[in-house]
């Protein structure tokens, strides 16, 4: 049984941990409050005199709580992982995808941002790009970088993300390459089935996501003109930028709302309730911009004609809440934009009806042949 394709669908309604139970909530609170605890501890701190997450990262030796969570977020995608691929190695997409992914976590996630300090370094991080990483593109922020690490992010931000999108779909950074991803994939697993399909939610997701992309492009924006004139316009430069951190403005609103609530708090904590992608699909930047670029693309998932025995598998297991069967059942061959190229929908198939290519050449397959 382990080798079947599908193997685990129906342990999926027999756990009750993975089913919006009450020990989904519990867990879901679980993370909720571990986030909240992460980016607001000041506050923790300033109400009952001790910082939790500060103490502990010191009492083993790490610089700070972030460090902390680096070590628990990786850890985190190493037995997400293996649960993963205990399920779903048998296919070769599957183990080369995990595989790479947890890697470019603790190598270019956790540890080198943790040693290259130690040798006189800055903390940078490779993996992550303009507009995830939303301050990588404002002009304080790239002068602050070294060099280098200033013209890798602009150029992986505004020519190698886009390109490699173009011909390999969205794919090679959401499901491949990204943290947060990254950890949908693994530790988020156990509830992809969660994900909500219906037309409401899909109408929810193509307006939120579109507006945080319009938001992060309009405070990347308005940055760069602060930066240029704010000196000149006090007023803007307030509304933009703020005079210090203790200030409400744009700046700081995007990173309370976008970059703590709905990366972390929301992303994260709600894995129980709503799937694993719940910022990925619905709030995510780069995964609307790069779904945009997808669409114009030669990615894509094709259906063999005449196949589909109407299951329901694939959408089942659709962490991006996508009616992959109503496209198979119309032998209808389809490129979404919230589509990340996990391999499930195919890799649940038991008839083979579903594959992901990127037309014009020959792709890594998702069921070992």
């Amino acid at each position: 049984m382990d080798q079947q394709g599908q193997n685990g669908l129906l342990a999926t309604y027999r756990e009750g941990w993975r089913n919006r139970g009450v020990l989904g909530f519990v867990i879901s609170t679980m993370l909720i409050a571990f986030y909240v605890v992460l980016y607001w501890e000041h506050k923790v701190e300033a109400r009952f005199g001790v910082a939790p997450l500060t103490a502990l990262s010191e009492s083993i030796g790490l610089r700070n709580r972030w460090y902390l969570y680096g070590v628990l977020y990786s850890v985190a995608m190493v037995g997400g992982g293996i649960y993963y691929l205990r399920r779903h190695g048998n296919s070769r997409y599957n183990r080369v995808r995990i595989t790479v992914n947890v890697a470019i976590q603790i190598a270019l996630g956790f540890t080198l941002p943790f040693v290259m300090p130690l040798f006189g370094g800055q903390e940078v991080y490779f993996s992550y790009f303009w507009p995830l990483k939303y301050d990588y593109l404002y002009p304080q922020t790239l002068e602050s970088l070294p060099l280098y690490f200033a013209v890798y992010t602009v150029i992986g931000s505004l020519l190698a993300a886009p390109v490699l999108a173009l011909v390999y779909g969205k794919r090679w950074y959401c499901s491949w390459v990204c943290g947060c991803g990254g950890l949908a994939n693994t530790f988020g697993d156990p509830w992809r089935h969660l994900t909500s399909k219906s037309d409401k939610s899909w109408r929810f997701e193509k307006v939120s996501i579109g507006i945080v992309f319009v938001l992060a492009l309009a405070t990347t924006a308005l940055i760069v003109v602060d930066w240029k004139i704010g000196a000149q316009h006090p007023t803007l430069h307030r509304v933009v930028a703020g005079n210090d951190w203790r200030d409400w403005s744009l700046k700081s609103f995007y990173g309370f709302a976008v970059g703590a609530v709905l990366a972390g708090v929301v992303g994260t904590g709600l894995y129980p309730l709503f799937g694993p992608r719940v910022w990925c699909r619905n709030f995510c930047p780069m995964a609307a911009m790069l779904g945009l670029i997808q669409k114009l693309g030669r990615y894509r998932i094709t259906v063999k004609p005449g196949m589909c025995i109407s299951c329901g598998n694939c959408s089942t297991y659709c962490e991006m809440g996508i009616d992959v069967r109503s496209y198979a059942q119309n032998d209808e061959s389809f490129t979404r934009a919230s589509c990340v190229g996990c391999g499930m929908c195919a890799h649940m198939c038991p008839r083979g009806v579903l594959k992901l290519e990127s037309t014009g050449r020959r792709s890594l397959a998702v069921v070992d042949s």
